[in-house]
């Protein structure tokens, strides 16, 4: 098993946020405008800083100067245009300091970055800034950094939400994170739609305490409150955790369920000797891949008849969830039942989460995970080629 990693360093930091740009991971116009933002808060601050050390200066000196406004600027970067106000007064103005950030442009950039992904702490953003400017920054300003860069998630979790999905499809993935007495595991509970052109979308995710069904309830609530009722949606799969089957009668009531294929397979093939799971494995997918309806029901008979006697356990898991695993047959084709009888595309993100996220080992936080679990999804979205334009409105 691979050992945990923890970054530690600017070097490092820039090492994973190059590699994941390498690998396609796009950033979107959101994280550019919010990383202009933050660049230009950080000069701000900075010009506003050696304005008020040069009055100090000239006033132990005894020489006379005073603010004189300031004039614009434009500075061209990695991540688009910025506009700056430019301080001044009678005798100086602190031009250096943008000369500084040319020299340095690509890596400051590449630190906004990389600050976004990894959550660093207020004392680490101000170290790793320190080389680049030449100085330290104000905790304060790393604050505003840090708020403009969780803007877009914020507004991600909050955007109003269109009610035109056809099927829901509900999972959770396990994932660590770092405390004070060591590293836990917790779930992140994901809703990913189907929509009337065939595209998937993962609508929205929560990091979570369990799979309860509280859990379940609180997050699908949010949703509903969000605009997501369900009028348009034809069923919801499921991979069968009690906590999400408890929540589902309270928030989609009416909605028919269908199991997961793929969780339900693997659950019955447990249950047998492993000399026997390629027969059992063959009778189970000739359930799944009937034509009709009738011949999935006759099928199933067939796989009882079969291995009830050898397997009771393996026979009664299939049976007990057997209409739900048969809600699919509501569409006429294989092929629109395949869309729709797994939680397998909501899988795929998951692996592409632990891909991505493998070198960075375990999270050091809550606002680091949410972090990089949303620039994961909203990536596998553009290439369904539906991702959510966010609107940020909001001024620090």
């Amino acid at each position: 098993m691979p050992q945990a990693v923890t970054i530690r360093s600017l070097p490092r930091a820039f090492e994973l946020v190059k590699g994941m740009q390498a690998q396609g991971l796009e950033w979107g116009e959101g994280y550019r405008g919010l990383g202009r933002e933050a660049i230009a808060a950080i000069l701000q601050g900075r010009m506003s800083e050696v304005i008020d050390a040069h009055l100090d200066r000239m006033a132990v000196l005894d020489q006379a100067d005073r603010r004189n406004g300031s004039y614009r600027r434009h500075l061209l970067t990695e991540l688009g245009e910025i506009e700056l106000a430019v301080p001044r007064t009678r005798r100086f103005a602190p031009i250096a300091v943008l000369r500084a950030y040319a020299r340095r442009a690509e890596q400051l950039d590449r630190m906004i970055l990389a600050c976004f992904v990894l959550g660093l702490s207020t004392r680490k953003v101000g170290e790793a800034l320190l080389p680049i400017l030449g100085r330290s920054i104000s905790p304060a300003t790393v604050s505003t950094v840090a708020k403009q860069l969780d803007a877009v998630v914020g507004a991600f979790h909050a955007r109003p939400l269109k009610d035109g999905y056809r099927v829901l499809m509900l999972d959770g993935v396990v994932l660590a994170r770092k405390t004070g007495a060591g590293a836990i595991r917790r779930p992140v509970l994901v809703a990913l739609g189907l929509r009337p052109d065939g595209k998937k979308e993962v609508i929205d995710f929560r990091l979570a305490g369990s799979e309860s069904a509280a859990e379940w309830e609180h997050f699908l609530g949010d949703l509903i409150r969000r605009g997501l009722i369900g009028d348009s949606l034809e069923m919801i799969c499921v991979d069968g955790g009690s906590g999400l089957l408890a929540a589902l009668p309270t928030a989609y009531p009416g909605i028919p369920v269908q199991r997961c294929w793929a969780h339900k397979m693997r659950n019955v093939l447990a249950k047998v000797r492993q000399a026997d799971q390629v027969a059992v494995k063959t009778d189970l997918q000739a359930v799944m891949n009937a034509k009709t309806l009738p011949q999935a029901r006759s099928a199933a008979r067939r796989f009882a008849d079969r291995w009830e006697q050898q397997y009771p356990k393996a026979v009664a898991c299939l049976r007990d969830d057997l209409d739900q695993l048969l809600t699919c047959w509501c569409y006429k084709s294989l092929a629109e039942r395949k869309k729709v009888r797994t939680t397998n595309a909501i899988e795929r993100r998951f692996r592409e989460v632990r891909r991505r996220t493998r070198p960075m080992g375990v999270f050091s936080d809550r606002t680091s995970m949410d972090r990089i679990l949303f620039a994961v999804f909203n990536h596998e979205n553009q290439n369904q080629g539906v991702s959510t334009p966010l609107l940020l409105t909001q001024t620090f």
